[in-house]
């Protein structure tokens, strides 16, 4: 005979089991077990030597610096945006364009400058975007850029450093 008791503590129980599988917690993995490899690989140590505090926050613990605080915002010139951490080139002006979000923007990536990731931070699924050689954390891609991409590619202007073109 099933008790209240008993039917209270099966649903808990359940109630439980679908919290750890949503949330992930019953993997094998974890996430220092399952870390990407990329060409260049720092200690934080290192990472904290290169970078000011404002690009090791971004690039490195995936934080967004304040909207409209870059002064890559308002760059017109022509030229290549790289990556503060490697110095790889990522994003060229000709695809920038002022998006009035507050952070640089651009409708597509160098081809393979970069990589991406599934980011759950917001509780909804966004496409992060990071540096394909150093893993250094750019931004997001969103679905609603114009043409000829429709893509937003919303990326941090700290974790940036703009190259112009010489003449």
């Amino acid at each position: 005979m099933v008790t209240r008791r008993t039917a209270l503590l099966g649903a808990s129980a359940l109630a439980v089991s679908a919290a750890f599988a949503v949330t992930g917690l019953f993997r094998r993995t974890s996430k220092a077990t399952a870390r990407p490899s990329f060409k260049i690989m720092r200690t934080p140590e290192e990472w904290k030597a290169l970078l000011t505090p404002s690009q090791y926050a971004v690039l490195r613990k995936e934080a967004t610096e304040r909207p409209f605080t870059s002064p890559l915002n308002d760059e017109k010139r022509v030229g290549v945006y790289a990556c503060a951490g490697c110095d790889l080139p990522l994003y060229r002006s000709r695809d920038k364009y002022d998006s009035g979000t507050g952070w640089p923007s651009f409708t597509r990536s160098i081809d393979g400058a970069v990589g991406t990731k599934v980011d759950h931070k917001l509780f909804v699924a966004r496409t992060e975007v990071h540096c394909r050689r150093c893993g250094g954390h750019l931004g997001h891609i969103f679905d609603d850029g114009p043409a000829p991409t429709g893509k937003r590619h919303c990326i941090n202007g700290v974790a940036l450093d703009f190259k112009p073109q010489s003449a």
